[in-house]
């Protein structure tokens, strides 16, 4: 019995491990703040150890995985009745136009998009994150979200579409050879 749990404990550990950095990327992307990531991911993956035995014989663990990570973002928006991901108003600030061919340049573009993405409905960054940072499948985001393929077509094209209408952002996104 020992040996079982302690095989189990271990699988999950190295399954953690390779998986740890695209978990944060997600749910960085899914949160837009560094810390609560950490909180999505942490919380992802206490539901998951729970049901370790059944998700670690799946044909997808990491598909599971993501499952639980966007049902636990989702339950976590639905307690609160607006997230707080970005500053309301930054348009008194100067900004500077970097040249967008060095590195700070690309952080900034970075931050913009970041920040263009936080102000999407929940559902929208879901899609996006999913579709087009995680580069899954229509299907496989579906799934993800627990909601039908048109939905994802749906929140995935009203959500690109939002950010391609911020000004700046569309050229941002067009430079780095990206649509």
């Amino acid at each position: 019995m020992g040996d079982r749990k302690q095989a189990r404990d271990e699988e999950f550990q190295a399954f953690v491990i390779g998986r740890w950095p695209r978990l944060m990327r997600t749910a960085f992307l899914l949160t837009g703040e560094q810390h609560a990531a950490e909180d999505l991911v942490q919380s992802t993956l206490e539901r998951v150890y729970v049901a370790w035995r059944k998700v670690g014989s799946a044909d997808e663990p990491e598909a599971y995985v993501r499952r639980v990570m966007i049902n636990t973002h989702a339950r976590k928006h639905r307690r609160r009745l607006r997230e707080f991901l970005a500053p309301k108003d930054d348009s008194g600030l100067a900004h500077d136009q970097p040249d967008t061919g060095d590195r700070i340049a690309q952080a900034d573009d970075r931050n913009a998009l970041l920040k263009a993405l936080a102000g999407l409905p929940v559902r929208q960054r879901e899609a996006v994150v999913l579709r087009y940072w995680e580069d899954l499948t229509e299907t496989q985001t579906a799934e993800a979200m627990g909601c039908s393929v048109g939905a994802v077509k749906s929140n995935a094209a009203k959500g690109i579409a939002k950010l391609r209408a911020i000004p700046g952002l569309a050229e941002t996104v067009t430079q780095g050879g990206r649509k």
